[in-house]
């Protein structure tokens, strides 16, 4: 058994189901459920013995920790985060109560877990931090990519979260000797991706007539990760991570962001064509977000050299298939656009019992 937290936003969604597809280990499924969080994500898995999902908070470490004694996981992959820059712009509180407060949390409930297990299964239990590389701060044009020895410089309230949450996860380590692992990741794009990010927004502002919003000149460079070469690269973390090691996942796709949603626009006129003209038509500039970081790179090295992982997706073959399923699930799309989504919670736990959301 394992225990993800957040497992039913974009990444958590897709380690679950592809964690699924690849074994027969049972998944504890924790999430809040919060804007990004959408159970229809796991769809698939409604019916499935092996998913149990658990609405709760990170916040709160006695209902961890009542799930962890009764479920007694081997390791635990811990997505929930708020993850991005924009809201934090607007409401930092939010991402370090989840990002911080949040992680403290966790690791203290798996701390108490970790410590009661016996010899075997204490030696074998893993606590894997799911990170970003934004924690490493803005590269010039010609700076090497961000290694795991790079300097953290977070630049927004999101990075910034997301580092503490990083070094506490190194102290749990350091201090009580608890078998953390850490991954740092760049952009991650592919099926179930919210569409407040760059990737989904064009596609569904394109389809739907309206602008397709750059941000400045369209220059911030980033490395892109397909989804399922992230989770897969999680696995291979978990199953053989040296503990309490740090390992970055990239997917050795930089691109500008401008040169991203023109790929965009062209794979839609070849795959959804407008009566008349190219999507091209839509891109519009606005004015660039504060504190926006230029570059960012990832030097995935160490996690070929250690464990073997390289991305089985270039740019151009994964932005193809993310587009497609984009076109093959509007209803997904028009239910997360309405956010009728979210009625999930109201419809299956209003007239429950307190206990029944664990049996």
């Amino acid at each position: 058994m394992i225990f993800v937290t957040g497992g039913a936003g974009f990444i958590g969604s897709n380690f679950v189901l592809d964690w699924l597809a690849q074994s027969d280990e049972p998944v504890v499924n924790f999430d809040k459920l919060t804007y990004a969080g959408n159970v229809n994500n796991l769809a698939a898995l409604r019916e499935d013995p092996r998913h149990l999902f658990v609405l709760g908070d990170i916040c709160d470490g006695a209902h961890v920790a009542s799930l962890l004694a009764l479920h007694k996981p081997r390791a635990i992959v811990h997505f929930a985060a708020e993850s991005h820059v924009d809201r934090s712009i607007h409401s930092p509180g939010a991402f370090i109560t989840t990002n911080v407060n949040g992680t403290f949390s966790l690791l203290e409930a798996a701390r108490a877990h970790w410590s009661g297990l016996p010899g075997a299964e204490k030696s074998a239990f893993r606590f894997l931090h799911v990170s970003t590389d934004e924690v490493y701060g803005t590269l010039g044009p010609h700076d090497a990519p961000f290694t795991e020895t790079t300097t953290y410089a977070p630049n927004s309230p999101y990075s910034a979260s997301k580092a503490a949450s990083d070094h506490l996860v190194r102290s749990y380590h350091h201090t009580y000797g608890m078998p953390t692992l850490t991954t740092n990741c760049s952009n991650n794009y592919g099926p179930y991706h919210f569409p407040e990010k760059l990737i989904p927004l064009v596609i569904t502002n394109a389809r739907a007539g309206k602008a397709l919003p750059i941000y400045g000149d369209g220059q911030q460079v980033r490395d892109w990760l397909y989804v399922s070469d992230h989770c897969a690269a999680i696995r291979a973390v978990l199953a053989g991570g040296r503990v309490g090691q740090v390992y970055n996942i990239g997917g050795w796709n930089e691109k500008a962001n401008l040169d991203v949603v023109l790929a965009l626009c062209d794979i839609l006129d070849q795959l959804d064509p407008k009566q008349t003209g190219s999507y091209r038509a839509q891109i519009s500039y606005v004015d660039d977000r504060p504190g926006h970081d230029r570059r960012y790179a990832v030097d995935a090295r160490k996690l070929e050299r250690e464990l073997g992982w390289r991305p089985a997706e270039t740019f151009e073959t994964g932005i193809r298939k993310t587009v497609q399923w984009y076109l093959d699930n509007e209803a997904w799309v028009s239910d997360v656009q309405s956010g009728n989504y979210q009625n999930w919670v109201e419809q299956n736990y209003a007239r429950r019992k307190p206990a029944a959301e664990a049996a």
